[in-house]
């Protein structure tokens, strides 16, 4: 196996508002390509599990198989290891990794999934070629990454361009790429891949109630969390200014007509038998 190297700095960190956006991923909205694939006796490995409500959703669909779910922060774990407990789910394991250097025996897995992590490593293609060794032969690799400079909205509020803008400098600086959903096919062919079904899918927030969820998150995401400081302490943003685009995230909220679309591009994968 290769060795360990760091990944890129996680832009978000794990501040309450991110979690509130983590906590509500599930397989079906977050993995709804992978679904028709499983197969009850599976064992999955899920990269990036931050606080397992994917991977317990994995774990339900897989009652005869085990999922692993793997992240590099230990304290998030720790949420995970709560929400399997009370799903009382049996089949699941957590472990801290990096995807960079898993250590795990080749052809381990039917399936690695990793979701919203290739945008945020800092070597994807050598995070997919360990995705692939760790799968066994006619096993699935699966990945999706959104692509913020495809994400839209609606009415055009002042500050949320410069939103935008910002945080795709600051995720750069971090050594990601914000921009990943478009590159996930490339960087799989880098990485040897040869039987690429690619798709996409979107997250949409339109009514008063998904307005308000994505909004506030987002505004208190952009002055609360490990994101701010990453901002301000590398001299992209002011805390003035960060505090006037959480103002204009939350009068987007308040729109009527408000609406915003997540692109993700999605990759299933499937190694030579």
């Amino acid at each position: 196996m290769p060795e360990a190297r760091e990944t890129a700095v996680y832009t978000h960190g794990h501040h309450a508002s991110v979690l509130r956006s983590h906590t509500w991923r599930t397989a079906a909205n977050s993995a709804a390509y992978l679904l028709g694939s499983l197969k009850p006796h599976m064992k999955i490995l899920d990269i990036g599990c931050g606080p397992g409500t994917i991977t317990a959703d994995l774990a339900a669909l897989v009652p005869e198989g085990r999922v692993t779910g793997v992240d590099r922060a230990p304290g998030v774990l720790e949420k995970a290891r709560a929400v399997a407990a009370e799903r009382g789910l049996e089949n699941v394991d957590l472990a801290v990794a990096d995807v960079h250097a898993l250590d795990f025996p080749d052809d381990t897995f039917c399936v690695v999934h990793a979701h919203q992590v290739l945008q945020h490593v800092g070597d994807p293609v050598q995070a997919l070629r360990e995705m692939l060794r760790v799968t066994r032969p006619g096993g699935f690799v699966a990945v999706r990454d959104s692509d913020y400079a495809a994400m839209t909205w609606y009415p055009e509020v002042p500050g949320m361009d410069e939103w935008l803008d910002l945080y795709r400098r600051v995720a750069r600086a971090n050594g990601g790429e914000p921009d990943a959903g478009r590159r996930l096919k490339s960087w799989a062919l880098a990485a040897g891949f040869t039987d690429i079904t690619a798709t996409s899918s979107t997250w949409t927030f339109s009514t008063g109630e998904e307005r308000e969820w994505w909004s506030g998150l987002w505004a208190e995401r952009t002055v609360a969390s490990s994101y701010a400081e990453r901002a301000t302490e590398a001299g992209h943003t002011t805390p003035e200014r960060l505090a006037a685009i959480a103002e204009a995230w939350q009068e987007w909220g308040k729109r009527p007509d408000g609406w915003f679309g997540v692109l993700h591009a999605e990759l299933l994968c499937r190694k030579p038998r």
